[in-house]
């Protein structure tokens, strides 16, 4: 949906907020492919087998059969971060109230049916995996599903430390500036990230290689 390309769950293009508030999708943008829509659907007489599924069933497929990225070492001007100072990251992550939201463990797994041994397994996504809202500096005005244009699903935190482009929508380059973009008018978070503020730079520091080494 977000390239421009309707498939089997949104079977249509839409506009972007700009164009919403305009005179909605422009005609060149309807129908590229001269397909009809939906543009990117299953094709189960097609050969060879990696062509019978739709590419967002094939992408989920590739997702769920991916394993969670492991935390790390972080180095730091040079020098490897102790473990005692990410496990004092971790204990404030916690205590500020970040873990509220960014759960480290939500329990096992779901039965999987593709795999038995996927089934009933403990992961740490940190993430609850639920629509909070974020106030009017995070919001992009796309609404899904019954999610506003201020609203998102928890973003799971492994992996972090392996990223370059953060926030949804890839806008911060520091771990720094995506927890200060949580605060705004209307967040559910305004309250954490005033504990965060209230940390000591040091303790600050220590949060920030905590998020780095997942």
């Amino acid at each position: 949906m977000e390239m421009g390309i309707s498939n089997l769950l949104f079977t249509q293009d839409r506009p972007l907020p700009e164009e919403e508030l305009a005179s909605g999708l422009p005609a060149s943008c309807l129908n590229l492919t001269g397909t009809g829509y939906p543009e990117d659907t299953s094709n189960p007489t097609q050969t060879p087998n990696s062509a019978v599924l739709d590419d967002v069933s094939a992408f989920a497929n590739l997702m769920r059969f991916l394993a969670p990225p492991p935390p790390g070492g972080v180095v730091l001007n040079g020098a490897a971060v102790p473990a005692a100072t990410i496990a004092a990251g971790q204990a404030l992550f916690t205590s500020v109230g970040c873990a509220t939201c960014h759960n480290p463990t939500l329990g096992p797994t779901q039965v999987s049916n593709l795999v038995p041994a996927l089934s009933k397994q403990t992961f740490h996504p940190y993430s609850d995996f639920e629509i909070h809202d974020m106030g009017t500096g995070f919001a992009d005005n796309v609404s899904q599903g019954n999610a506003g244009g201020d609203q998102f699903r928890t973003a799971p935190l492994w992996g972090l430390g392996q990223r370059i482009f953060l926030d949804h929508d890839g806008r911060d380059l520091s771990v720094s500036a995506t927890i200060q973009n949580h605060s705004s008018n209307g967040s559910e978070a305004n309250t954490v990230i005033t504990n965060f503020n209230d940390l000591t730079s040091t303790q600050k520091q220590e949060v920030l290689d905590f998020l780095r080494s997942l």
